[in-house]
């Protein structure tokens, strides 16, 4: 199959790519973007003696204008969010506080008001390891899982009737796992295994997991019941290139992964089972793609995050050292990706980017200074432009619309 791909791949006419514009412009008739929601989170560093925790603005979808940030809630280090379903007429977010050791790491969890947006604090518990970098949550609202990077620990909580975590279920410490392998020849960044993602596939049933430490993506089944993980899966990187997210296409075939130390993606398929004992893996389609500048000179990168637009057409990527932005178009018959643009992020240091919900806006929290920028995005090119705004705020670490 991957090889029949990529003849077809060789073999695209004018013909076809007029096809494929004319296939995108009939999407867009058909999908009227959704308003965006009102509310902006951002958590900051709280580690640099300035910011607070979780701040709140007003976001203004017409114009791309966020209001001047509000404290929704003090919070220590809140490096990532995810949100849950309504319990009980309640909506959560559950936080990730990297902690800079066990002991301080937790994930706290938070009632939102929908009238104002502010956060009022539920409960906490412990990562089950420190530095989490990563929340998810799953579809059902039953389960959430962990990436403790610093801790080298993935965890897994069950979800309550009345949306508080249980304390974890399962912490998989992969320092004393001898089925999580060796560590990668960086020495300097890969002195043990450091889990940066937790993300669970599109038909809710896997997580996958980065280990930029070993150069390895673990995906786990999920018990449906418990939220426990089942026997992993590997797939292995090359040595030295720093797994660190991933991100599924629409038509859940395809699979990006952005590696923080080389710098590139990587196109993978897709494919697991169903049964018993339901097993997925990831192949590698040999189709990688640098997110840097051919002949930077600038000095040390570390490629962060990466997005696929909601139709499936674009992939966003950001660079860390070069500070920029690039935007992929993603070839609708293979999958690979292809440089459209390369933009400045209008800061430094951009570690997490997000798309509003109307897909007309990206935001880019640029954490070494101090600032979250808003780009406008042609839906139909894929390109971004500005910034627009360029919003003070210290040490952005995470944005999400709530």
């Amino acid at each position: 199959m991957n090889e029949t791909i990529t003849r077809r791949s060789l073999l695209i006419t004018g013909a076809a790519f007029a096809a494929a514009q004319t296939m995108q412009a009939q999407f867009f008739r058909k999908h009227t973007p959704k308003p965006a929601p009102g509310f902006v989170y951002i958590g900051c560093d709280t580690s640099k003696g300035v910011a607070k925790g979780i701040y709140l603005c007003r976001f203004d979808a017409a114009t791309g204008h966020l209001s001047t940030p509000v404290l929704a809630a003090p919070s220590l280090r809140p490096a990532y969010f995810a949100f849950g379903p309504v319990h009980n007429g309640r909506r959560m977010v559950y936080v990730g506080n990297e902690g800079p050791d066990a002991a301080s790491s937790t994930i706290t969890t938070y009632a939102v008001d929908p009238v104002t947006g502010m956060l009022r604090q539920l409960a906490q518990v412990s990562s089950g390891a420190s530095g989490p970098a990563y929340v998810s949550v799953d579809a059902t609202g039953k389960s959430a899982y962990v990436a403790d990077y610093a801790g080298s620990a993935v965890a897994a909580y069950g979800i309550k009737s009345d949306g508080l975590l249980t304390p974890p279920v399962e912490v998989l410490n992969y320092k004393k796992d001898d089925r999580f392998g060796p560590v990668g020849p960086q020495a300097d960044r890969q002195d043990a295994p450091h889990p940066h993602c937790a993300t669970i596939s599109p038909d809710n049933r896997f997580v996958v997991v980065c280990d930029l430490g070993t150069d390895k993506i673990s995906i786990f089944a999920i018990h449906p019941e418990t939220g426990k993980l089942g026997e992993p899966t590997f797939f292995q990187c090359d040595p030295g290139t720093g797994p660190r997210h991933v991100a599924f296409h629409p038509n859940g075939r395809w699979v990006y992964g952005i590696d923080e130390l080389s710098n590139k993606i990587d196109q993978y398929l897709w494919t697991a089972t169903h049964g018993a004992e339901p097993k997925a893996m990831l192949v590698d389609t040999k189709r990688s793609v640098a997110t840097l500048a051919e002949g930077y000179s600038g000095g040390t990168n570390t490629a962060a995050e990466v997005v696929v637009s909601p139709n499936g057409f674009y992939l966003y990527a950001s660079n860390r050292g070069e500070n920029t932005l690039v935007v992929f178009a993603i070839d609708q018959e293979s999958g690979a990706p292809s440089v459209v643009q390369r933009i400045g992020c209008g800061g430094k240091g951009p570690r997490q980017f997000t798309l509003d919900p109307t897909g007309r806006w990206l935001l880019c929290g640029n954490q070494l200074s101090a600032s979250v920028t808003v780009f406008a995005r042609d839906p139909t090119s894929g390109k971004l432009t500005g910034p627009v705004q360029t919003l003070a705020i210290d040490s952005p670490m995470f944005t999400c619309f709530g």
